[in-house]
């Protein structure tokens, strides 16, 4: 099976309006930023996108924000976008903010084929809301659905012509749990190597998780926020 593609364009081709995404990264860090500017040109709309958080004004999914492109957004941090927040306000944009622990569960479950999990987080709060809530051993726990995402697209360090990935550092993130959770998995990855050259002992996602991939190029790598410390 030929899982190379020639490079995002082709790897998205097939998404269509009303999909629901998962898409890897945390802040800033581990975008698929190729596959972004991919489905932004296309103009699909009307999409779900499960993430971390929703990017900043003019990077990330808040390039997807600026068209008008995402009709919910299910996420755990958005306090870097001022276009996220007005389409909140305004009433434009569904959002579905979780706790950053229980988007991970969420992802893990569907990955691991499990339709729920039992959690601590969000027990007595407005997460709770609506949700069956079950006592093991004298504590409360949330039943929290496993996501049904169509397609998880993330973006790693290295992979190879059978989609295995290796990601680095905090790139690393909610990447692997996506790759195993989506019905289709595309993974955009910085260097593209042949079958057999990554070491089996560092490899993250095993390639049976990943149906596309392609070398990505002109990556931005942005950082959120710089901080360093005065010169003394």
């Amino acid at each position: 099976m030929n899982k190379v593609v020639a490079g995002a364009e082709e790897a998205i081709k097939d998404i269509p309006s009303g999909a629901t995404l998962m898409l890897g990264g945390f802040g800033l860090c581990g975008i698929p930023e190729n596959c972004i500017s991919a489905i932004v040109k296309k103009g699909i709309n009307n999409l779900t996108c499960i993430s971390n958080n929703a990017g900043v004004d003019d990077f990330g999914i808040g390039l997807m924000l600026q068209g008008r492109q995402v009709k919910k957004m299910i996420a755990s941090y958005v306090g870097e976008n001022a276009e996220f927040e007005r389409q909140l306000l305004s009433g434009e944009l569904e959002v579905d903010l979780i706790p950053q622990g229980t988007l991970a569960t969420r992802c893990m479950a569907a990955g691991y084929g499990m339709p729920a999990v039992f959690l601590l987080a969000g027990i007595g709060t407005e997460v709770a809301e609506g949700k069956e809530v079950r006592n093991f051993n004298g504590k409360d726990y949330l039943l929290e659905e496993a996501f049904d995402a169509d397609f998880a697209i993330v973006k790693a360090w290295k992979g190879d012509t059978m989609g295995n990935l290796i990601f680095k550092g905090t790139a690393r993130n909610f990447s692997p749990m996506m790759a195993m959770a989506g019905k289709i998995t595309i993974a955009e990855v910085e260097h593209l190597v042949p079958a057999g050259e990554l070491d089996p002992n560092y490899i993250h996602v095993p390639g049976i998780y990943v149906h596309r991939i392609f070398e990505g190029k002109n990556y931005e790598k942005r950082i959120e926020n710089r901080t360093v410390r005065k010169k003394i």
